[in-house]
């Protein structure tokens, strides 16, 4: 099960090698990830991730708040953090699942991860009115009917990501700290750190769940599939400074993804 799991957990750095795409460098930047996958093209293809979300276009009131069932949960553990080169990523193993709120279908919760800028930048990867927020939590949701990640790639929603923007203020997240406090031990690529589970309702707007943008986009990395319902809410969570700047401390390629 653990195999399967890690199997299906590698969306962000899904058929490529660590050559293939990077953020800071020219040759492999995001402006040249179309020249190897053409999905990741923004003037060919129309549903491309990210985008700027623009709060009196998007936002669809008929929409009702999403089924998050076994998020209130403290589910067996445990939950495993893994630095894959480009990201760090938090496999979420089972019992938690997603539906309704305008999905075609019951999508099952398998892992999260951020991204962010740097020190003297913000990194959400989408904008709210044009405005980029230090952080961006997604959390991906794969379609109940397909077995892998491999069926769901050629489902034009096989896949439901969660966007969580997360700012920043003086305090602590409580919520957040047994994250931060392993990100030390998963400074370089290969390094993985056991966590144990904490309800995942904790990381996300609770008060404001029915505040949420909708489209159908793609993979925000290389292959960049077009396979993705996104749901983005559009009230933040916080984080601390102190807690925001461990990021900065990870040995990743690219500094825009975690």
């Amino acid at each position: 099960m653990m195999l399967l799991l890690m199997l299906m957990l590698s969306v962000v750095s899904l058929a490529h090698s660590d050559d293939d795409f990077c953020y800071d460098e020219e040759h492999c930047d995001p402006y040249a990830w179309g020249d190897n996958y053409p999905s990741c093209h923004p003037l060919l293809e129309s549903h491309h991730s990210p985008i700027n979300l623009d709060h009196p276009l998007m936002k669809n009131q008929s929409l009702d708040s999403l089924h998050l069932e076994g998020f209130n949960l403290t589910h067996k553990g445990p939950w495993w953090l893994t630095n894959q080169g480009h990201s760090v990523v938090l496999e979420l193993g089972n019992g938690m699942q997603v539906s309704g709120g305008g999905l075609p279908g019951t999508y099952r919760t398998i892992q999260l991860h951020f991204h962010w800028g740097s020190v003297s930048s913000n990194g959400s990867e989408h904008t709210l009115d044009h405005l980029r927020l230090p952080m961006e939590m997604h959390i991906v949701n794969i379609k109940s009917t397909h077995p892998n990640l491999t069926s769901a790639l050629e489902d034009p929603t096989g896949l439901a990501v969660l966007g969580v923007f997360v700012d920043v203020t003086y305090l602590h997240n409580e919520n957040f700290q047994s994250i931060s406090n392993a990100l030390p031990s998963v400074a370089y690529k290969g390094q993985t750190k056991s966590i144990r589970p904490f309800p995942l309702m904790n990381l996300l707007p609770q008060n404001n769940l029915t505040q949420y943008y909708r489209y159908h986009g793609s993979l925000t990395t290389p292959p960049c599939s077009q396979v993705v319902l996104w749901t983005v809410y559009e009230v933040p969570i916080y984080i601390s400074w102190a807690q925001i700047q461990k990021t900065g401390r990870l040995g990743l390629l690219g500094s825009a993804c975690f």
